[in-house]
């Protein structure tokens, strides 16, 4: 059985598919309500986050992941580098007619044990279906909400003079993964998505020091342009050290192979994190195996370089064009 125009057009296919299909796998007492709009109470005293996203990665199933798990974790991810706790969050699908509703079945099971994994509740959605030929399977839409403790100011705009820079793992294994897959390599990988959510992560750094100033998941355009937002947002200078740089040996030999640069490749389950310098130590111990110390900030004016292996410096640019597109 295939997803046909009824399922979007909202009479009794489209409500018993919902019924049967999404709330058999995401019902809980606030979407099974099914209101327009879901009213949610959040704890007293608390700064609320938003956030939202869409998601349209090709292909679909990809090793370590899929879309619907990518969904959860990158807007999950969102809120936690806000340094917010995520609660819940909005589901909105755009299927194409023909669609099998046995890759929606899979997903939708995905959504359901991510979401279980980060501790958050799908409360509210909607569903669209266009004519075959009009989409690309499915397009996945999602909000997120989560509350910001007291006494918790993240931001890109809070980098310091005298701050380093972390980086939670090896760099570019989504991106890989997904490129692997696609182009259909001439040899075997053992590399996945590192897709992840990381918001119980986020909670154990803010638990062990005060001294976090940002917090920033390097999706698109990867750790180098995460950290040019940092550079601009704060006015500050960064330089990179090319040798602390973590890259999987599998991901290195990828990039060569093709010429990507893993500084500019998608991760979705590592954050870069600025702090003071008394920090590192501390939260390199709880970020684990894989964690390093990537960068200084200095004094302006905003620049991004990088301390080459060879003793050389080059500057860094944000990256202009995409390397592999549908990542995300």
């Amino acid at each position: 059985m295939n997803i046909t125009m009824n399922h979007g057009a909202g009479g009794r296919v489209m409500h018993d598919f919902i019924q049967k299909s999404v709330v058999g796998h995401l019902g809980n007492d606030l979407l099974t309500r099914m209101d327009d709009a879901a009213v949610l109470d959040l704890p007293a005293g608390s700064r609320l986050a938003l956030t939202t996203d869409s998601y349209v990665v090709h292909p679909l199933f990809f090793p370590g992941g899929d879309i619907g798990r990518l969904a959860v974790c990158g807007t999950v991810n969102d809120l936690s580098t806000a340094g917010a706790d995520p609660l819940y969050l909005t589901l909105a699908f755009i299927l194409e007619e023909g669609f099998p509703l046995a890759d929606l079945d899979r997903i939708l099971a995905s959504i359901a044990a991510t979401a279980r994994e980060a501790g958050v509740r799908i409360v509210t959605g909607d569903t669209k279906v266009v004519e075959r030929g009009k989409g690309d399977g499915i397009f996945i839409n999602t909000a997120g909400v989560g509350a910001i403790p007291a006494g918790v100011d993240l931001s890109t705009h809070n980098a310091r003079p005298g701050d380093v820079i972390l980086v939670s793992g090896p760099m570019g294994n989504h991106e890989v993964a997904l490129f692997a897959v696609r182009e259909k390599l001439p040899f075997s990988t053992s590399i996945e998505s590192d897709a992840t959510p990381l918001n119980h992560l986020v909670q154990r750094l803010l638990a062990t020091t005060p001294e976090i100033r940002a917090i920033k998941d390097p999706t698109r355009g990867g750790v180098a342009s995460a950290l040019w937002e940092i550079c601009e947002h704060s006015g500050v200078a960064v330089t990179v050290d090319e040798e602390s740089l973590p890259v999987d040996k599998e991901v290195r030999g990828v990039c060569e192979l093709v010429g990507f640069d893993p500084l500019y490749l998608a991760n979705e389950g590592k954050l870069v994190v600025v702090c003071g310098p008394e920090a590192e130590g501390p939260l390199l111990e709880v970020m684990g195996p894989g964690a390093a110390r990537i960068a200084t900030v200095y004094r302006g004016p905003a620049a991004l370089t990088m301390e080459t292996a060879i003793g050389g410096r080059r500057r860094l640019s944000m990256l202009e064009s995409v390397q592999l597109p549908r990542i995300c």
